[in-house]
């Protein structure tokens, strides 16, 4: 029989009061954020506005995408609504306020009117909200701010499944995110 050779592997470093050091490095992390990150984002030049399967957005603050600015745990972005925006369900919870124009969402088949300087608040339900925004006046201009604090977002266990993707995605022959979920 074939001596067998045995290799201990190195023993773990110490844990000790590793959440203790871990806590202290996040809070760290974000009063380093704080003090260095951008304070204002730039209506105009701070960022680029992108089509998406949602449609015409322009984002102000999104974790995961921008670490740039002083505040953390924050998607706020701005919808330019020239006809529709795609369909689509999460859990609500976010607040969304109208900055120009006049238009409509159907909220799970109920159609409710905004207008500049509105603020809608779309219900919290289990099995998701299905919503989609319309400009009333076609031709003129329809933009809205949406607020979503990631840790009550994150606590919902929200998703977003699209269910009708935005008329310019398709008409630019990109693949259908009908379905999909959102990345996290």
């Amino acid at each position: 029989m074939k001596d067998r050779t045995r290799l201990r592997a190195r023993e773990p470093e110490s844990k000790e009061a590793a959440g203790y050091w871990t806590s202290q490095k996040h809070t760290a992390d974000l009063v380093e954020r704080g003090a260095t990150g951008k304070v204002v984002i730039d209506g105009e030049t701070g960022r680029q506005w992108e089509q998406g399967p949602m449609g015409r957005m322009y984002r102000y603050l999104h974790e995961g995408l921008y670490d740039d600015t002083a505040l953390g745990n924050w998607w706020i972005f701005k919808q330019d609504i020239r006809k529709h925006s795609g369909a689509h369900r999460h859990q609500g919870g976010l607040i969304i306020y109208v900055i120009d124009g006049k238009g409509y969402t159907v909220i799970d088949g109920v159609r409710e009117e905004w207008e500049a300087g509105d603020l809608l608040l779309l219900p919290l339900k289990p099995e998701g909200v299905e919503h989609q925004h319309f400009n009333a006046v076609e031709g003129q201009d329809c933009h809205w701010i949406a607020f979503i604090w990631l840790p009550f977002w994150d606590a919902l266990l929200s998703t977003m499944e699209l269910t009708q993707d935005h008329p310019d995605w398709k008409a630019a022959g990109r693949p259908s995110a009908v379905g999909l979920h959102a990345p996290r």
